[in-house]
């Protein structure tokens, strides 16, 4: 850079003493071709040495000026060089301002902006976040203490999001819906409202549909069972004593009761006033034990103190009664069993006999006996066989046709039986006893193996285990104690586990349980207790009657 400054300055040196000689010719041809040399000739030889110095540097001037060229080519090729062309010089200085003007801009922009951030307040932010909170952690859902959360078995983990769901979803079941407390813009009364108008809506769109036909519902959740209480079955006409008793009819809406008040009524089931149909008053017999035929035509009903019974013919609405039967040796008949096919009845006699009477007939054509007395009996769904169970904890199946005894084997644990009961599928076989041990079987290791063990043992009642009943879906055990109060239970029969909010421990609603029966689907269960009341319960998870 030094030299091309140098070279400049030169240039604009020598180009100025040629303007001076063009300038003045004359002068400068006098001064070369006379006085110049005249001067040239009296010089003397000790001339200054600075003036050589000088005279010697501009002589290497003119060497160098003329060895760059011409004067014009040389410094235009300067100014290109240094400066660029005019053209190139004024866009050059043409984009500097405009750089200049956006930097300005931006430098605007940027204290607008940090005046802006200064004014908003800053976010917050986390002073400490974990890793393994980004991560989907699973659960392991079949610790012991997860078990119950499994709506299936195929459920064997479960993330963090869904087991909160659950636990959500199964405390509000527990509570019967969002708690008030949980609630912000919702009032008591509107919650309380919308509830009641939901539970009615379901009721109607339930007694609506009559007949005999299958819904579709899934399969009933263990834990937690979706239940309402409503208003008592016979809350037109209760019983002045015991109910012994309640069964609902297989096809229409209509539940009955029976009790030692000499009666049989009849009520019509829709949840909210359950009308009476009919009460038969039964002259000094107190109905030990009542229930419909297989049609549902006809009531049959035995009493306490002797073999006579009653048939009401609901059709012709006649009350028959039934003093003696052929073949029957019997000084008393107090409690018996219907067959599926309505072929047959079952009358349970003293001294371990079994009866097996006609309804076609009214004749006993076989006679069974078993080990001690009888404590309870059932017929298989497809009424080939019986299964009956004495009070010394035997268990006898018998050949219905044949009146053999096809298989006997030990109640489990039992020391005195008390009460038997098939589910109508033919898969499990449930038997109580004294101590209130319920044993569940399956009814395929009953007929095969030697010695078959209980699938479960329900410990739950203290006293002794009365009354057993499955529901129509094989899905529930009921069962029942009436010796102590409130000794009522439902067990959710495909995980084998008892309920745990029912009954209500808060009050005595249920009492002593002496008959327990479910509606042909399963859409309400009944229990007749001690008070002569038949209490109604809705189950919400099964949508028929």
């Amino acid at each position: 850079m030094k030299e091309i400054l140098m070279v400049i300055s030169v240039l604009s040196a020598a180009a100025v003493t040629e303007e001076e000689e063009e300038e003045n010719p004359l002068t400068c041809g006098e001064f070369k071709t006379g006085e110049c040399q005249r001067r040239t000739e009296k010089r003397p030889l000790c001339e200054n040495p600075d003036m050589r110095k000088e005279h010697f540097i501009k002589k290497q001037h003119r060497e160098k000026c003329v060895s760059l060229g011409e004067k014009d080519a040389s410094v235009r090729l300067l100014e290109e060089l240094v400066f660029g062309a005019e053209e190139q010089l004024t866009e050059r200085l043409a984009q500097d301002s405009s750089l200049l003007l956006e930097d300005d801009d931006d430098s605007i922009c940027s204290e607008d902006n940090a005046t802006q951030n200064q004014a908003m307040p800053a976010a917050r932010s986390a002073v400490w976040e974990d890793e393994d909170d980004k991560l989907c952690e699973e659960i392991d859902m079949t610790h012991r203490f997860r078990r119950d959360l499994k709506k299936s078995e195929a459920e064997s983990k479960m993330t963090k999001r869904g087991l909160q769901q659950r636990l959500k979803e199964q405390f509000q079941k527990a509570m019967g819906g969002t708690p008030s407390w949980a609630e912000v813009t919702v009032k008591k009364s509107q919650k309380k409202a919308e509830h009641e108008s939901e539970d009615e809506d379901e009721s109607e769109e339930l007694l609506r549909r009559t007949g005999n036909f299958i819904a579709a519902s899934k399969s009933l959740p263990k834990g937690i069972i979706k239940i309402k209480k409503c208003l008592n079955a016979n809350n037109e006409c209760p019983g002045s004593d015991q109910l012994t008793s309640v069964q609902f009819h297989p096809s229409a809406q209509i539940v009955m009761t029976a009790g030692l008040d000499h009666s049989l009524s009849l009520f019509q089931v829709d949840g909210k006033s359950n009308p009476k149909i009919q009460t038969i008053h039964l002259d000094n017999f107190p109905v030990n034990k009542a229930s419909f035929s297989a049609d549902g035509e006809h009531i049959v009903a035995t009493g306490m103190r002797n073999k006579m019974f009653y048939i009401y013919d609901m059709m012709e609405g006649k009350v028959i009664p039934v003093c003696g039967v052929r073949g029957l040796n019997e000084k008393k008949v107090s409690d018996f069993q219907v067959s599926p096919d309505g072929k047959y009845l079952l009358l349970y006699g003293s001294s371990g006999y079994l009866h097996l009477m006609t309804t076609k007939t009214r004749e006993v054509i076989r006679s069974m006996k078993l080990n001690g007395n009888v404590c309870g009996a059932a017929f298989t769904t497809d009424s080939s066989k019986i299964f009956s169970n004495s009070q010394e904890g035997e268990v006898f199946i018998w050949d219905v046709q044949s009146s053999k005894c096809l298989k006997r084997f030990a109640d489990d644990g039992c020391v005195q039986g008390t009460s038997l009961a098939l589910s109508r599928n033919g898969q499990y076989l449930a038997c109580g006893s004294q101590s209130g041990v319920v044993n569940i079987y399956s009814q395929n290791d009953c007929l095969h193996k030697l010695e078959p063990k209980p699938l479960k043992a329900v410990m739950n009642l203290v006293t002794a285990a009365t009354s057993l009943c499955f529901n129509s879906t094989s899905e529930i055990l009921a069962i029942g104690s009436k010796v102590d109060n409130e000794a009522n239970r439902l067990v959710h029969l495909p995980s084998l586990t008892v309920f745990s909010n029912f009954p209500q421990f808060q009050k005595k609603t249920i009492y002593r349980t002496h008959c327990l029966d479910f509606s042909p689907r399963s859409g309400f269960y009944s229990v007749a207790n001690n008070k002569g009341n038949a209490l109604l319960f809705r189950l919400l998870h099964y949508t028929d009657f």
